[in-house]
């Protein structure tokens, strides 16, 4: 794999991109209330709106902002009714798509996402068509500052399932449930991961070209950029070259 570099691990490397911060805070808040209507309002009995919570904090979201959408998920302020809806598809020499939203209007979503899909070179799938691929990991990107064996050593102690170097950066995989404690790890070695999340994380990639892999990546961040779409995730690998373009 040397010179590419897994989607699962290129969005810490194209954040700055997406740093679009009102964009940002709503999709933030989608995902607070979504947590706080499914689990309730404490953080700490809540391990999805705990997630949603730092989430927040990592884009700054104003503590205010974060109190609003808990009371609304909860119903104690008036909010939208949010639904949870994963669409699948393919884009671009088969690369499997799995695109999350939270949305108050599933028809004007579907609607959306399957617009982008045909425009883009790819096509929205039925439920089930890739979903198979994809399996919920936590997912740590951490920028290689130490020995790999140690590293590698501390993630496993930790109770990561997976960690490798590509290219120059460590990616480390963990069941869901194991995701804070491999964080916590990380953090009292004073290793800060770029790229620190609960995703779906790939059980085989297809490796593209750099033509191809700019008809992706266009695919992608045109879903990213829709109001309703929290998550985007596919199989593919990009040469690194790439992710420097934009």
């Amino acid at each position: 794999m040397s010179g590419h570099s897994h989607w699962a691990g290129i969005k810490h490397k194209k954040k700055a991109a997406d740093a679009k911060k009102g964009k940002m805070f709503s999709k933030v808040s989608k995902l607070i209330m979504g947590a706080a209507r499914e689990g309730g309002g404490d953080p700490n009995m809540n391990h999805k709106l705990q997630y949603a919570v730092n989430k927040a904090r990592e884009v700054n979201m104003p503590k205010d902002n974060v109190e609003k959408a808990i009371k609304k998920g909860t119903g104690e302020l008036a909010g939208v009714n949010l639904i949870n809806i994963t669409y699948e598809g393919y884009g671009p020499k088969g690369v499997a798509i799995m695109v999350e939203t939270l949305t108050d209007n599933r028809i004007r979503t579907i609607s959306e996402i399957r617009k982008i899909f045909e425009t883009k070179g790819g096509n929205l799938g039925s439920t089930n068509c890739v979903s198979w691929i994809f399996e919920r990991k936590g997912f740590f990107a951490i920028e290689n500052k130490m020995p790999e064996d140690e590293l590698l050593n501390l993630a496993i102690e930790a109770g990561a399932d997976d960690a490798s170097l590509v290219g120059d950066v460590f990616e480390i995989t963990c069941g869901p449930k194991d995701f804070e404690k491999v964080k916590a790890a990380l953090k009292e070695k004073k290793l800060t991961p770029k790229t620190a999340e609960i995703t779906l994380v790939p059980k085989n990639y297809i490796t593209l070209n750099a033509e191809d892999g700019r008809r992706v990546l266009e695919l992608t961040e045109a879903l990213e950029d829709n109001d309703d779409v929290q998550n985007v995730y596919a199989n593919f690998d990009i040469p690194e070259e790439l992710l420097t373009e934009k």
